[in-house]
């Protein structure tokens, strides 16, 4: 997909690239953190070259957990480069569209499509793309620019490749971050 046939009007969407899911300090950090992170940051700039929006979506955790509002986790991470006019949208379960303001945002842009990325891959991204989609909106998942952690059973790597299968069986468009920047 070159950058003339990207979602028009779609905005980006950023899940849960918080502080906690980066810096280590009470879990480790999502698989290739620091790649991720430039995946996302030539995402958002992309999208802002282009004049897309940008939201952030933050996850809200239960008191006492890593990503609780005020931890240390909680903020977005700041490598990220948010600016004042991209706004934060929080979520206390997977779906950001549990949120009713960011479906409201997303049909304020005049967009039938959205563009995710973010983590954790098999949590949140999964659970949003699927709230995209009952929301009647269109999905492309930049299919390098989502992570999550290893799980007993199977490793971040093979989680990621496994769900980049299931997102495109259910009907989201897969992009890698070079195709869909041109870079």
């Amino acid at each position: 997909m070159s950058q003339q046939e990207a979602p028009t009007l779609a905005p980006v969407i950023v899940i849960d690239l918080q502080t906690g899911m980066f810096d280590g300090l009470l879990e480790p950090p999502i698989h290739d953190a620091h790649g991720t992170v430039a995946r996302a940051k030539d995402i958002i700039g992309w999208a802002r070259s282009e004049g897309r929006k940008i939201a952030f979506v933050r996850h809200d955790g239960p008191e006492g957990d890593p990503l609780a509002p005020g931890e240390p986790g909680w903020p977005i991470w700041p490598a990220l480069g948010q600016v004042k006019d991209e706004p934060t949208f929080s979520k206390s379960v997977g779906d950001a569209f549990s949120n009713p303001a960011l479906g409201e945002w997303v049909m304020g842009q005049g967009a039938r499509e959205v563009i995710l990325l973010g983590a954790q891959t098999d949590f949140c991204v999964a659970a949003t793309m699927k709230g995209a989609m009952g929301a009647g909106l269109g999905v492309t998942i930049v299919s390098d620019a989502h992570s999550t952690l290893d799980s007993p059973v199977e490793n971040a790597a093979e989680i990621i490749r496994r769900h980049n299968r299931e997102f495109a069986s259910a009907g989201a468009s897969l992009v890698t971050t070079s195709t869909l920047t041109g870079g």
